[in-house]
């Protein structure tokens, strides 16, 4: 058993459990309290949490260490976590893990595109067939509903979009260049306090029309949850597990949020997928086995190993 706690997939696993249920916790949430406040509040507590832990194995960092911390804040918590809260506003809660578990599709275009990396059949195949999915899912709305209904989902389908790309495809990428010089500490709590910084200015501008005595039970759940298990815990569970894992073997544990976040849904918040989101989901996931061919590869097969 405590060689389970020490292995970095199950720190992985476990961030990703939490992290599909949140969208069901944070809906409830931001209907009660603001999406940059509750970003704020969330990142800056959870910041100081790390504070005593940070002061004892303090390291000086250098610019470039810098300039990749601030870009980690503004890609992994600013834009992931903004567009994330906008988003599942305006689109039902199980579709953004479903979305989020997609990030493959965004690092194989990514290599692609920028990287020029060579193209393989077998990847492109899948990657194309996953991409129809993701599509299917990012637009289905506009076969279901009228047209303002419409327009805020395939808008918050899209801002999902953008924070799979900017927290699960580029932060990773970033923060797998700095993990050797730094600890993880003290890497997440720097990531914490910029990134919540990065929202004052908004939740600032929401305190206008908002009160803390408007925040009832969902509110309360929110803001804790946030606080200590998707940032504090998750976020530390993450950083430590892909500084011990190969940083191509992250995206296997995406495919845990959709069915955390499925469940809770229709726990939850009575969200039950139709026809489009499960065409969507089987065309994500038999695209990427076809492109990676490591289903086999499951993260409860390696804990059991350790």
């Amino acid at each position: 058993m405590k060689n389970v706690l020490r292995n970095p997939v199950f720190a992985l696993v476990i961030a990703n459990v939490i992290w599909g249920a949140a969208p069901s916790i944070f809906k409830l949430a931001l209907q009660e309290i603001p999406p940059f406040t509750l970003a704020f509040i969330r990142f800056f507590i959870a910041g100081l949490l790390f504070l005593p832990f940070v002061i004892p194995r303090w390291s000086r960092l250098t610019v470039l260490e810098w300039s990749y911390i601030g870009a980690s804040a503004f890609f992994g918590i600013a834009l992931h976590i903004g567009f994330f809260f906008i988003g599942l506003q305006d689109t039902p809660s199980i579709n953004a893990p479903l979305i989020l578990s997609s990030a493959p599709v965004f690092l194989f275009l990514g290599s692609v595109f920028f990287l020029r990396e060579k193209i393989k059949l077998k990847v492109l195949c899948g990657m194309m067939l996953s991409g129809v999915g993701v599509l299917l899912i990012v637009f289905y709305p506009l076969l279901l509903t009228g047209k303002i209904a419409m327009n805020l989902a395939v808008k918050g389908n899209f801002f999902l979009v953008i924070s799979t790309i900017s927290g699960m495809v580029i932060k990773p990428l970033l923060n797998k260049s700095i993990m050797k010089r730094m600890s993880v500490v003290q890497l997440t709590f720097l990531e914490f306090i910029l990134g919540s910084f990065m929202f004052l200015p908004f939740a600032l501008r929401e305190s206008a029309t908002w009160s803390v005595s408007q925040l009832q039970r969902d509110g309360w759940i929110g803001i804790v949850f946030g606080i200590f298990f998707s940032s504090a815990l998750a976020y530390f569970l993450f950083n430590w597990g892909i500084s011990k894992v190969k940083a191509q073997e992250v995206g296997i544990f995406y495919y845990i949020d959709p069915l955390t976040g499925l469940v809770l849904g229709m726990l939850l918040l009575s969200e039950f997928p139709n026809i489009y989101y499960g065409l969507g989901a089987i065309f994500i996931f038999i695209g990427i086995f076809i492109a990676e061919n490591r289903f086999h590869y499951h993260p409860i097969h390696k804990i059991q190993r350790n």
